[in-house]
């Protein structure tokens, strides 16, 4: 068969999906709220604290500025971005497991991996490309003076903040494709994704009493954003001023998670899943 008879069936299947997870308004209601995130919330001020100001012989003021700039806006759209991809992951890919819409996928002149990359383009890619554009798009009106120059330092501060999210969406595609229906996997996301607040201040208590940065050290693995705000003038840093590649080095190894993670869910649908 031709790359392009490969390619309808595939084509057939991600616009079959983007169909279903982004039925009006979803989609127009999140870019709006994406972009009301980024134009309400965005700040351009800079605070650099006494214990983080060891971090300013590699951290430049401009980039604590963009890295600034970036965490002011992420706290509502990022939360907005999280319930549209564990919805589209859950119901979406959870119900056609449910009414069996799969199995006529199957029946497509189409691997199964091509299958589950079509869906996860949709659930996943495409609301990335929705909430990563539109911000980076407005922090660049707002500031393109800051933005562009430090265009490393957003990019790295939406990888950092995006790496757990992504590691909860990966465990959530395995619960939805192991149990066959979304509603247990969307609620074992979200309290994934609350209780890492509550693990993290306990955490950062615990690194404070044994003044020891151990138990971050840890977190960071699959929530970088940790040893990024520490890198940028964080609260301990008396004990803990991480270097820029220890930053890299968190960064890459929880990336290496998700990825693992998304192979066993690729692998369990590819070899596994009997419908």
């Amino acid at each position: 068969m031709t790359s392009m008879g490969k390619g309808k069936p595939f084509l057939e299947v991600l616009s079959s999906a983007i169909h279903e997870d982004y039925r009006f308004p979803f989609l127009e209601v999140f870019a709006f709220l994406y972009g009301l995130g980024t134009f309400v919330f965005a700040s351009f001020g800079v605070t650099i604290t006494a214990t983080g100001a060891t971090n300013q012989v590699t951290a430049t003021a401009n980039e604590v500025v963009a890295y600034g700039a970036v965490s002011s806006i992420l706290s509502l759209p990022l939360s907005i971005f999280i319930i549209l991809v564990f919805k589209n992951i859950a119901y979406g890919l959870g119900s056609d497991l449910e009414k069996g819409i799969i199995q006529t996928y199957f029946s497509y002149p189409l691997r199964r991996r091509g299958i589950l990359t079509a869906k996860l383009l949709s659930a996943l890619g495409v609301a990335l490309l929705l909430f990563l554009g539109i911000q980076i798009s407005g922090l660049y009106i707002l500031a393109p003076d800051i933005i562009l120059p430090q265009l490393g330092t957003v990019l790295l501060t939406y990888a950092a903040s995006l790496s757990y999210p992504l590691l909860i969406a990966g465990i959530m595609l395995l619960l939805t494709l192991k149990l066959r229906r979304g509603g247990i996997s969307l609620v074992v996301g979200l309290v994934l994704y609350f209780a890492m607040s509550i693990v993290s201040g306990i955490a950062t208590i615990f690194a404070i009493v044994t003044e020891t940065p151990l138990s971050l050290q840890i977190i960071s693995a699959i929530s970088p954003s940790i040893v990024l705000t520490q890198y940028y003038g964080g609260t301990l840093g008396n004990f803990w001023a991480p270097a820029f590649s220890e930053v890299l080095l968190y960064t890459g190894v929880s990336y290496v998670i998700v990825a693992f993670v998304f192979v066993l869910g690729y692998t369990y649908f590819s070899r596994r899943l009997n419908l």
